[in-house]
């Protein structure tokens, strides 16, 4: 009897271990991160005021649709459609990709990267804003979590 209970426990240890390992990237799965903008940002559809949101994955097994949330992951401001962006080497931070269109108008997200990885999420804009993002000026930020972004 007492090999049963320490078989048990031992199991228990181990199923506990592999639970804690798989919760610990719960965030990694659906690139879940923080980003504080000090300006307003243009996204599809509308301009987020300066503050700070929550980028994730809509789904984790589905890259190419993200969600922006408030700080606190409380109130959603966008679901976008993104294709896939590749950078040529990882940070330890997030990467953003802005373009500044004109002074009458917000810098607008055009990528964002994941903390650690080569691609990253470009953002897809009705075809003449594509145009004209593809000629405006960029500027790539790296910035740790919750970090400004937009200076």
């Amino acid at each position: 009897m007492k090999i049963n209970k320490l078989a048990l426990l031992i199991a228990f240890a181990i199923a506990s271990v592999l639970f804690l390992e798989v919760a610990a990237r719960a965030d990694e799965a659906d690139q879940s991160i923080k980003i504080t903008f000090n300006q307003p940002i243009e996204i599809p559809g509308q301009v987020l005021p300066a503050g700070t949101y929550l980028f994730k994955l809509a789904d984790p097994n589905d890259l190419d649709v993200v969600r922006i949330f408030n700080s606190q992951g409380t109130r959603l401001y966008a679901t976008l459609q993104t294709i896939t962006a590749e950078r040529a080497k990882p940070t330890g931070e997030a990467v953003v990709v802005l373009a500044d269109q004109s002074e009458a108008r917000a810098e607008t997200l055009v990528k964002w990267f994941y903390p650690g990885d080569t691609s990253g999420h470009e953002l897809v804009y009705p075809k003449q804003e594509e145009q004209q993002l593809a000629q405006a000026r960029r500027q790539t930020i790296v910035a740790n979590e919750t970090a400004q972004a937009g200076d």
